[in-house]
């Protein structure tokens, strides 16, 4: 059902966190956030994450990090979530998603990874690992000197896998729960082949979502990249117009509520179908 993920770090970070076992709480958000802090717990609303869980996590990806490598030495997104997915597949301790896409064969890609826990880890890993193998004390380091060392990271190597991935389908649909950085990474490929045919000479045919299915509760008159239709993605190049073949639905509804009932519609109509 599904050839490729594109997600914010959050989820994949936290969704690791019930990979290895661990969990989360609920929790009453009036409460005080200082104790919290206090007592090594993080807020995300009505739902807490201990600390202590994502130093369990760290170490999962710092593991990784040390006994893979790939075969040029720079990491991507989509490298590391296939890494850590095997590293789940031999730990078993719960499902997850990048325990299911390694077993699926599905690549997952996070765009914005500085902007994640997981990106964290790898910085941290990267920073000690230097420091070490130059005899440095990062006590007695500058934070000028200290975050000067960079990660063996490139993004661009995820772009270019994912442009691949792309060109490579014949027809391709879209199916997004709200919105920011992966909606928008997602959806901007069209556009990149017009611009790299434009301004590199080549001569590729631009890819269009012709399927499109959103859940978001956002509405379109904020202004955000999360509310706005998909009727607005055909401006820009990334969708096929309706008069011309392209179906989407747009649901403004919280996807925890509806994703559930969606799937499990879904999942009953491919059973009745095979």
């Amino acid at each position: 059902i599904v050839q490729a993920v594109v997600a914010t770090g959050a989820l994949i970070a936290h969704g690791l966190t019930e990979s290895i076992g661990l969990t989360h709480y609920r929790y009453d958000p009036t409460k005080s956030d200082e104790t919290l802090f206090e007592q090594g717990y993080n807020r995300i609303y009505d739902t807490l994450e201990m600390e202590s869980n994502l130093n369990n996590v760290e170490a999962v990806v710092r593991k990784v990090l040390n006994d893979s490598q790939p075969e040029d030495g720079i990491w991507s997104s989509a490298r590391l979530c296939r890494a850590l997915g095997e590293e789940l597949e031999r730990l078993d301790e719960g499902p997850g998603i990048l325990r299911s896409a390694f077993q699926k064969n599905v690549p997952v890609f996070i765009p914005a990874f500085t902007d994640s826990e997981i990106g964290l880890d790898v910085s941290t890993w990267a920073m000690k690992n230097a420091f070490e193998k130059n005899g440095q004390d990062p006590s007695k380091m500058t934070s000028d000197e200290v975050f000067r060392e960079m990660a063996p990271f490139n993004p661009f190597l995820d772009l270019q896998e994912y442009a691949r991935f792309i060109q490579s389908s014949e027809e391709i649909g879209i199916f997004t729960i709200g919105g920011g950085v992966p909606r928008n990474w997602s959806q901007q490929v069209g556009p990149y082949v017009d611009i790299t045919n434009n301004r590199v000479g080549t001569n590729l045919e631009a890819p269009r979502f012709k399927y499109g299915v959103r859940i978001c509760p956002e509405p379109v008159h904020w202004g955000g990249l999360s509310g706005c239709t998909y009727s607005e993605g055909v401006s820009w190049g990334k969708f096929v117009p309706p008069q011309e073949g392209g179906r989407f639905a747009e649901v403004y509804c919280d996807a925890t509520a509806v994703l559930p009932l969606l799937s499990k519609a879904l999942f009953e109509r491919i059973g009745k179908s095979e």
